[in-house]
């Protein structure tokens, strides 16, 4: 996977992953989340455990995420994760981030044209 594409991956994992738990409606574990994202990019971007597990970790730890463990003890049990109201809000605010960081890139790569005055 090239450099930039890797960089790019990096970059936008909270908000792929808030984005992804906040459409499916329901709670995900992590291998479940990998699975997914990797689906909704077609396979353009590849997340591997080593990325995904420690974000997890981290959006939990600044409360974006809430887990809880599903399983009876002495079964395989999963770790899910959903959604917190602050997890709601950062995802807006980084959506909003996102389309006016991409609308002004695309503006001066000269992909999308300015709109008619």
């Amino acid at each position: 996977m090239s450099s930039v594409r890797q960089q790019m991956r990096k970059g936008t994992t909270t908000v792929v992953i808030l984005k992804l738990l906040v459409d499916t409606g329901e709670p995900m574990y992590g291998y479940q989340i990998i699975r997914h994202l990797e689906k909704r990019s077609r396979g353009y971007f590849q997340f591997k455990d080593g990325l995904i597990y420690p974000r997890l970790h981290q959006m939990e730890r600044e409360e974006l995420l809430r887990s809880k463990w599903l399983g009876e003890p002495g079964t395989r049990r999963r770790k899910v994760y959903t959604v917190t109201e602050a997890g709601h809000r950062r995802l807006e605010e980084e959506l909003a981030q996102w389309r006016s960081f991409s609308a002004t890139l695309n503006q001066m790569l000269g992909v999308v044209q300015e709109p008619a005055s």
